[in-house]
């Protein structure tokens, strides 16, 4: 049996819970755009990832308060510190959520359902979170049924009601199902997970093709062999910056922008000693649609000037979009990673390539703060959030 552990609107919670008077009132965390929003705040329609503008038209009573990141990473590892102590079985997805697999301490720890009241209990008590629970036998329903049970629940699937449980949900609730999947499904008269499993294989596979398919047939049916994974290292580093959409920014500050995401995604794979084949680029245009482009360099990096280098032929291919559309959000995603400390044992050039001048920086911003050494471009402006995440 697997629990996926989900805490509830993780930033606006530990806000509330650090200052009573946002307690019961509508929070949200971040100005520009949101990065979390409490329950409270969600009834007016106010979700992550939305411009500030709009949340505060949704919510004018809204009480808008700054990130405070150190307080999320004490939370989270005072949380984690409580999944660990459960199950020696636990694979952290992101800084507010894990699965646990605890199938075999019935004889220790009593029945899932009474782990999982435990764990919530303990939570709150020594951490003062709310935290949602699913149980079931795979990776896919145990985290659909905490996205059901929210907020602050804990819902059990037993074996014998799986598909019973499942084939009444919306078909977005699989894993893969977004707006587009969505809308095709929707257009064939396709819109609960049951009707989907009704289908036969080669029709699903006529609408979406053979890969998405598969995928989501095997969903529908509840087909999910992965186990819990312990000490699963990342499989890309990458980050994000919305631009807004008050004006539209000049070639130079997209550029700007382009080298601080690429500058921070970096450092942050450097310091996981990884290094990597492949880099990623995501825009997002005024009218919502988006562009991704990619390349695979000849070599592993981890050198900053490789990857911007290739960042910026990979925007200047997509010049006319950005200057027709308005660009509204730029990502950097670095994929294909490899162990560097391995690569440097394996092969004779990335001795060489992974030394140089970028690990002697990143010694000078650990030791005396990020903003102590600064590329000249990015003087003077804001460098924009980054979110905490798992050590890798």
């Amino acid at each position: 049996m697997i629990l996926h552990a989900d805490l509830d609107s993780f930033y606006a919670s530990v806000e509330q819970r650090d200052a009573p008077r946002l307690r019961g009132r509508p929070v949200i965390v971040g100005a520009g755009v949101v990065l979390a929003a409490s329950y409270e705040a969600k009834a007016y329609g106010v979700r992550t990832a939305m411009g500030g503008r709009q949340a505060r038209e949704l919510c004018p009573q809204a009480i808008v308060v700054p990130p405070r990141f150190e307080a999320y990473v004490e939370a989270s590892k005072a949380v984690f510190a409580i999944f660990d102590d459960t199950t020696p079985l636990v694979e952290g997805i992101s800084i507010d959520e894990a699965f646990l697999d605890v199938g075999g301490l019935g004889q220790v720890s009593g029945s899932p359902v009474e782990i999982a009241v435990r764990l919530r209990l303990r939570v709150r008590d020594e951490v003062g979170l709310a935290i949602s629970v699913g149980i079931a036998r795979t990776k896919f329903l145990a985290k659909v049924a905490s996205q059901v049970s929210k907020p602050d629940g804990l819902r059990y699937v037993p074996p014998e009601a799986e598909l019973e449980f499942l084939h009444p949900l919306p078909v977005q609730r699989l894993w893969g199902v977004g707006k587009v999947t969505t809308a095709k499904l929707h257009d064939r008269g396709i819109f609960t997970v049951g009707e989907m499993a009704g289908l036969a294989p080669r029709s699903l596979v006529a609408m979406l093709g053979p890969a998405s398919a598969h995928h989501l047939y095997a969903l529908a049916h509840n087909r999910d062999p992965r186990p819990v994974t312990v000490g699963r290292r990342r499989r890309s580093i990458g980050g994000q910056r919305a631009l807004g959409t008050r004006r539209r920014l000049s070639p130079a500050e997209i550029d700007a922008t382009l080298v601080g995401l690429v500058d921070r995604v970096c450092r942050r794979m450097r310091k996981a000693r990884r290094v990597c084949r492949t880099v990623i680029l995501r825009l997002r245009f005024e009218d919502f649609s988006r562009c991704t482009r990619s390349h695979s360099l000849l070599r592993a990096t981890w050198e900053t000037a490789a990857v911007l280098g290739t960042a910026r032929e990979l925007l200047q291919s997509v010049a006319p979009q950005i200057r027709d559309g308005g660009l509204t959000l730029i990502g950097i995603s670095l994929t294909n990673l490899d162990d560097a400390d391995a690569l440097q044992l394996e092969l004779p050039y990335a001795a060489k390539s992974l030394g140089g001048l970028d690990p002697a920086l990143d010694g000078i911003r650990e030791k005396f703060g990020s903003e102590a050494v600064q590329r000249a471009v990015l003087l003077g402006r804001d460098p924009g959030w980054s979110p905490p995440m798992l050590p890798d």
